[in-house]
């Protein structure tokens, strides 16, 4: 579990092809202290485990399945990444709850700077956008950040000059791809409603609203009956 707060930018050292996966080794900086083999690490919203460790050049074993669900299938030697220790019990929680489990990329749209921030919007599926709500929370390449508006297919954030210098949003144009994870929370309570509402579960489509009496409908009944009203 992580809090979306980046510790560190690190550096791509190389990337080597080990069956149908990759291998990445990564300069995690002040980050290696400590690190012992087996730990997870945060990898621009990533959850990788450390498998090889000399000194601040950390290896990272890509399965097949982060290689074609992330952008971590086309890093290079050099390119920048959002870097993350994994939440202690007990330690603060600034951001929000980060599983590390990228549900899909997406795009950068535009990039406007306004005196001491950067507006930016990025397309998405709209599977995810569904589970996004304004002022709520998105991981973005690791990053927790609130959301400012939602549309389907389309959210925007908004970024203050720290979180642009001490992050990679520094590197990214407009045509960037950037990993992307939902709040968790959130996702769990799109489940719930679909399920009482009939839908058929996280695969069903959206459920109804109203309460006009349409079997499977979601109704005032159903939300006061769940506890949410």
């Amino acid at each position: 579990m992580f809090t979306g707060i980046i510790q560190h930018v690190g550096a791509v050292r190389a990337v080597r092809t080990v069956g149908k996966g990759r291998r990445m080794t990564v300069d995690v900086g002040p980050l290696a202290a400590g690190l012992a083999l087996g730990d997870s690490v945060s990898v621009s919203g990533a959850c990788l485990t450390a498998c090889r460790i000399d000194g601040a050049a950390v290896d990272f074993d890509l399965a097949a399945e982060t290689v074609s669900r992330t952008t971590l299938g086309d890093v290079r030697s050099g390119t920048k990444v959002n870097l993350e220790r994994a939440l202690r019990l007990g330690a603060g929680l600034d951001g929000h709850l980060v599983q590390g489990h990228v549900d899909g990329v997406g795009e950068v749209r535009r990039i406007e700077r306004s005196a001491d921030q950067w507006a930016v919007e990025f397309s998405a599926p709209g599977s995810l956008t569904d589970e996004m709500v304004e002022k709520g929370s998105v991981a973005v390449c690791g990053v927790s950040l609130t959301l400012t508006a939602v549309a389907d297919g389309l959210f925007s954030v908004a970024l203050i000059p720290t979180t642009w210098k001490a992050t990679t949003f520094g590197e990214v144009s407009v045509g960037s791809k950037v990993n992307i994870e939902t709040d968790v929370i959130g996702k769990y309570v799109r489940r719930y409603l679909r399920q009482i509402a009939g839908a058929g579960g996280a695969d069903g489509g959206p459920a109804r609203a109203g309460g006009s009496g349409e079997p499977g409908g979601l109704t005032i009944e159903k939300l006061r009956d769940a506890g949410f009203v």
